[in-house]
């Protein structure tokens, strides 16, 4: 059974950072682009960042450009998303999954990041 399982979130002051780890288990994970998306309350789930299989390519959402920074560790099938700079506008349910087509089936319980002002 493939399970993504995120991890790592919390509660942090504005301004402060979290690294989110998604590891996954049931299947390899290296030869796919995978991404990290979030939901806030009331909202569509997003796109934050994605990262090719290799990890030589990134792209980021414009809102968190700069301020986060995603990696993987193939040998280890696991991905990671460093967060600095964090504002109350990241507060929200972060989930990985794979990129550019989420699988329904993955979608994981999230790990809730909430930053105060």
């Amino acid at each position: 059974q493939v399970q993504l399982v995120e991890s790592g979130g919390g509660l942090v002051q504005a301004g402060g950072s979290l690294r989110l780890s998604c590891a996954a288990s049931g299947r390899t994970f290296s030869h796919y682009a995978m991404g990290w998306f979030r939901q806030a309350p009331g909202k569509e789930r997003e796109f934050v960042a994605s990262i090719s299989w290799s990890g030589g390519r990134t792209v980021y959402a414009d809102s968190v450009k700069g301020r986060f920074t995603i990696s993987r560790d193939n040998a280890k099938n696991t991905v990671y998303l460093q967060m600095n700079s964090l504002k109350p506008e990241d507060t929200a349910v972060y989930y990985c999954n794979v990129h550019p087509k989420p699988i329904t089936n993955y979608w994981g319980q999230g790990t809730q990041v909430t930053v105060s002002s």
